[in-house]
């Protein structure tokens, strides 16, 4: 019964082994089922594999130009900074180099009255007069002494620029109510002259009561006459001066006084029955406006304006170059997590 058993086996298992000979392609086939029902399960977790790092890779490399381009523009900021405080440092040097000029006007009621010097050579003071509202009267007996109604000095002191010749210079009270309009009219008579012009010279200063109040007066006259300008008219006409006053302070505090003058000229009318080889000189003095004007030398360079745009672009520019530094350390940060990443990538495909 036992060797009945045996032998059945026996056959069976011959069997088994025929029928695999008898078809190998069909075990084949079952193989290459089960190996592709294998490689469908794992594949999705190899393609999920190489993608998730090309995408890692890829924002990566958007960090880093977005780094590079910020970068870039912070370092033009600073070079526009850097050329602010080269330019703000240049326009300050050169407004101090050159100071502006201000003119300031200052309305008055009263001049302090001016001082004229008259140097009338052979010539004779014969009336002196204050009006008002720009109205002369009529001569009366033209060339003949008449009223001298103003304050007058005479003084006699050597030439300042050749320390020799003596000078005599008549000192006359000038005008002071601007306001209504007050003017001196003076008549000056020349009985005869070898000259083929007959003129009188003039000197304007800027007060009759510093010279006045004035112990050496000689001295006074000789400074004056150094410091002004002087002028003349003609003889035959009626000279109209009008003056204003510019007053210019220099740099070391200093103040200088300047007359400027408009002058107009009218022929005179001698109305004399017979004719006569003298001369007469008429001359008027008159305040233009009521302004005095004043000029100055002006620094428009601020230096605290100038303090606080620097401050500000200096500030700036550490702004900038801490923003700078920190994105240096964080694409070297990334860079390094990035090669990291590829090591270990490597080393998990080895």
């Amino acid at each position: 019964m036992l060797r009945a058993e045996v032998s059945a086996s026996y056959q069976e298992l011959s069997e088994d082994v025929e029928r695999v000979s008898e078809n190998p392609t069909e075990e084949r086939g079952g193989e290459m089922e089960v190996n592709e029902d294998a490689s469908s399960v794992i594949l999705p977790d190899s393609e999920l594999g190489t993608t998730a790092p090309s995408l890692r890779f890829s924002k990566t490399c958007l960090k880093n130009v977005f780094s590079v381009i910020l970068l870039f523009i912070y370092l033009l900021l600073m070079a526009v900074a850097v050329f602010l405080v080269y330019q703000t440092i240049s326009d300050f040097r050169e407004k101090l180099k050159h100071p502006v000029m201000s003119v300031s006007y200052k309305e008055v009621s009263l001049y302090d009255a001016p001082g004229i010097a008259f140097y009338p050579g052979k010539a004779r003071l014969l009336s002196c007069k204050h009006h008002y509202y720009d109205h002369i009267p009529p001569l009366i007996n033209p060339g003949q002494p008449g009223d001298i109604e103003c304050t007058t000095q005479r003084i006699n002191y050597t030439d300042p620029f050749t320390n020799q010749t003596m000078k005599y210079a008549l000192v006359v009270q000038g005008p002071r109510d601007v306001k209504k309009k007050e003017l001196v009219f003076l008549q000056f008579h020349l009985n005869g002259t070898d000259q083929d012009f007959s003129a009188i010279d003039y000197l304007l200063f800027s007060s009759f009561q510093e010279f006045i109040n004035s112990p050496e007066k000689a001295e006074f006259m000789k400074d004056c006459e150094s410091s002004y300008s002087s002028w003349k008219f003609s003889g035959g006409f009626r000279t109209w001066v009008k003056m204003s006053l510019v007053k210019t302070k220099e740099e070391d505090g200093s103040e200088t006084v300047e007359f400027k003058q408009e002058t107009s000229v009218v022929n005179y009318i001698d109305q004399r029955t017979q004719p006569r080889s003298d001369q007469l000189f008429f001359v008027v003095f008159e305040w233009k406006d009521p302004f005095i004007q004043t000029v100055q030398d002006i620094i428009t360079a601020n230096p605290w304006n100038m303090i606080a745009l620097l401050c500000g672009i200096f500030l700036a520019l550490f702004k900038a170059a801490d923003f700078a530094k920190l994105s240096v350390k964080w694409m070297i940060k990334i860079r390094k997590r990035h090669l990291k990443r590829s090591r270990q990538v490597m080393n998990h495909i080895n």
